[in-house]
């Protein structure tokens, strides 16, 4: 255990290294290469409309989503209807999926509820 958090500390002190020597420009090279997005009057205004162009281009994209989403319903559908002639590969791949949902699932209950995973709080 003192291992793998020396390693961690290892790792974060040379990042962090990394990141205070090279940050500064790396920062400017992000900014010259995105600058076409950089709204150059950050006003209050500015920002509210921009939230409303946001929100409106994804309220927007609603129609394509759904026709994406019945799409794949009904790919699913089918893969159903022939469910006898699906390979012993399909079938381990929906049963890892559905596990691994299932997983997410109990996680987040136990993290919600304020527990953790080992039983043991910090």
């Amino acid at each position: 255990m003192a291992a793998a958090i020396n390693s961690v500390k290892t790792s974060a002190t040379s990042a962090w290294r990394v990141l205070s020597t090279h940050g500064g420009s790396l920062y400017k090279r992000v900014l010259e290469k995105n600058a076409e997005y950089v709204v150059h009057e950050p006003t209050v205004e500015v920002c509210q409309d921009l939230a409303k162009r946001l929100f409106y281009t994804r309220l927007a994209s609603i129609p394509n989503r759904y026709n994406a989403l019945q799409k794949e319903v009904e790919v699913v559908r089918s893969k159903w209807a022939n469910r006898a002639e699906l390979s012993v590969e399909e079938v381990a791949v929906a049963a890892l999926f559905a596990g691994e949902c299932y997983a997410w699932f109990c996680v987040g209950e136990i993290v919600g509820r304020g527990g953790t995973l080992t039983g043991y709080k910090v």
